[in-house]
Parts: structure tokens; C-alpha cells; sequence
């Protein structure tokens, strides 16, 4: 049996590249590699913990659905799920909310970051999010959770209570591994020491931006003092970030493209960069489009997944509920 592997994005507005770069197209070349079962879901449950318009939640959802599928996630050989629909999923998170303590929730750096930026909506959902997630993960007898840096935290916290409840009720739940990505850290078009965000669109590449919106907003990034274009985050983040970018779309290495553009000056970069993305995301705007164009199948994808999802997690639902006694 191949490892178990499960992921999520949440439908909170358009991905940008990178959300692209740090999760999509790495959910795309770990279901290629043919390594793992892979269970790919919107994580919509997730996604109302911070201030959304209910009206634009559907449209959120079906549009992260044809990315998921534009990009290369074949319901064929992955699961691909709407979260809202397992209900196992909100199930599992309340039995687990009974064993994680106060001050390992206290501890997540996410919900102090998220709630430095929502002071408004400071909400019992953004506090117990991790404990979702551990849910999301533990269900599927999960071995390995592509994360970044900023996400080991909540993995810990599912391999903690995996443990918790594996001690006090018996073995029950496998604990999950990480699987470290590399990604670059995009940084904003107008701030390259912030990274990119939904909320500054105008700073945002966003994954379905037509060519010319890719390069009126490349011609607009900051840059450095200078017009040398050479690599150095202290010094020259502006470049440093077109550089990143560059590098992870194109393949090549940094020092190759410093060396290729040398005297040259940073309209004939941005023009180049502007190319390269377009070029890149050309078959990706095609298949999104047509599939936008009918969402039936987009629903009938996410229907049969989110049954096959559920399918499993209804059985090790009922494993808990055996365990702690509430199984009649």
C-alpha cells in the first residue's frame, strides 16, 4: 500500500503565485510522482474563520476547484474533496477539542499573527483551528502532510493529540510525518518585505492574470537603487524577489539568469519575466476558462470525491466513537 497523504487549500479568493509555487504545483508533482494516495481538499470550514461574504463563498469554491484541476489534479488519481461535505471532519475536531489543552492552542504563533491582522474578529474558530486540522489529517490514517516552515507547528499539535488519544483510549490514530517542501517565498510586488497577499491585489500575481495584467503589474514592482541585476535579499529585495520568481517558474538557477541578463536593465527583465509567466500559465487560463464555463462537472467531481472521502472517514469515525464509549 502506498502512503497515505493529505492536503488542503482554503477558497478565500484567487491564488496567487504564491500559493501557486508553495502548495498547487506541489500537490500536482507529489500525485505525478505516483508515490502516494493522495487526498487533495477545499477547505472551506476553514475558511469562514475569518470575514467572508456567504454570497461569494460558491463562486470561491468552484473557482479553487478548476485551479485544482487546470493545474493537474486528476480526480482519477487523487481524492478530491469539498471538507464541508465529510461531516466526520467538524466530528473528529470536537472529540479532539476534548484532550487539547488551552495552552498548547495559546502557543500557536498562527492564531497571535491572524489575530494581530482581524483585532475585529478574534473568534473561538481561528483559536481552535490547529485542532480542525489535526482532524483533517487524522481521519485518513494520514502518513505524510506536505508542509512549509510555517506549518509545522499544527502538524506537531496532530501528531500530539494522535498521541493523546492513541495513550488514553487505545491505538487508534497513525502519527503523521511532515513532508517539507522547498518553495521560494514570494514577496509582494510593492513591499518585497512582505510576503504576497490576497488583501494587496494590486502587489498580487495572480495565477489566471491575463498577459497584460501580469505585465502592467511586473512593470510597476519595486525595485532597487541601481540597475545592476544581481541577487541579494539585504541589499536588493526588489530584484531579489523578480529573481525568485523567475527561477521558480523557469527551472534555471539564479546565478544562470543574473549572469544572462548582466547589462542589461530591469524594463528588459520585467519584459522577459512578464513572458516567461504568460507563457507558463497559458494552457492553465485555457483549461480554467472551459471549465468555468460549466460548473456541472466541477460539482460532479467534487461530489464523487467528497462521498469516496467521506466513505473512509465514517469508518474511523466509528472506530472513535467505539473507543470513547459513545457507540451503541
Amino acid at each position: 500500500m502506498k502512503p497515505i497523504l493529505v492536503s488542503g487549500i482554503q477558497p478565500s479568493g484567487k491564488l496567487h503565485i504564491g500559493n501557486y509555487l508553495g502548495a498547487l504545483k506541489n500537490f500536482v508533482d507529489l500525485q505525478n510522482s505516483d508515490k502516494y494516495q493522495c487526498y487533495f481538499f477545499i477547505a472551506d470550514l476553514h475558511s469562514i474563520t475569518e470575514k467572508f461574504d456567504p454570497k461569494e463563498k460558491k463562486e470561491q469554491i468552484l473557482n479553487l476547484t478548476a485551479d485544482f484541476l487546470a493545474a493537474g489534479l486528476d480526480p482519477k488519481r487523487s481524492t478530491i474533496f469539498l471538507q464541508s461535505r465529510v461531516p466526520a471532519h467538524s466530528e473528529l475536531a470536537w472529540v479532539l477539542n476534548t484532550i487539547a489543552s488551552m495552552g498548547e492552542l495559546e502557543r500557536m504563533t498562527q492564531f497571535k499573527d491572524k489575530s494581530e491582522r482581524q483585532v475585529e474578529n478574534i473568534n473561538a474558530g481561528l483559536f481552535d483551528y490547529p485542532v480542525l486540522m489535526a482532524a483533517d489529517i487524522l481521519l485518513y490514517d494520514t502518513n505524510v502532510v506536505p508542509v512549509g516552515d510555517d506549518q509545522l507547528q499544527h502538524l506537531e499539535l496532530a501528531r500530539t493529540l494522535a498521541r493523546k488519544f492513541n495513550s488514553i483510549f487505545g491505538e487508534t490514530f497513525t502519527e503523521p510525518k511532515d513532508l517539507l517542501t522547498k518553495t521560494p517565498r514570494v514577496m509582494s510586488l510593492k513591499n518585497p518585505n512582505k510576503k504576497m497577499s490576497k488583501s494587496q491585489p494590486e502587489s498580487c500575481l495572480f495565477i489566471d492574470d491575463s498577459p497584460e495584467t501580469i505585465r502592467e503589474k511586473l512593470s510597476r514592482a519595486t525595485t532597487d537603487s541601481g540597475s545592476e541585476i544581481r541577487y541579494n535579499q539585504e541589499t536588493k529585495p526588489g530584484i531579489s524577489n523578480l529573481l525568485d520568481i523567475y527561477a521558480a517558474i523557469s527551472g534555471e538557477e539564479i546565478n544562470k539568469i543574473s549572469n544572462e541578463f548582466s547589462g542589461k536593465n530591469y524594463s528588459e527583465f520585467k519584459n522577459k519575466l512578464s513572458d516567461i509567466i504568460s507563457d507558463y500559465f497559458a494552457g492553465f487560463r485555457k483549461k480554467k476558462k472551459k471549465l468555468l464555463a460549466s460548473d456541472k462537472r466541477l460539482k460532479t467531481i467534487l461530489s464523487a470525491g467528497s462521498k469516496k472521502a467521506a466513505f473512509i472517514a465514517d469508518k474511523k469515525m466509528a472506530e472513535v466513537k467505539k473507543k470513547i464509549g459513545v457507540a451503541l
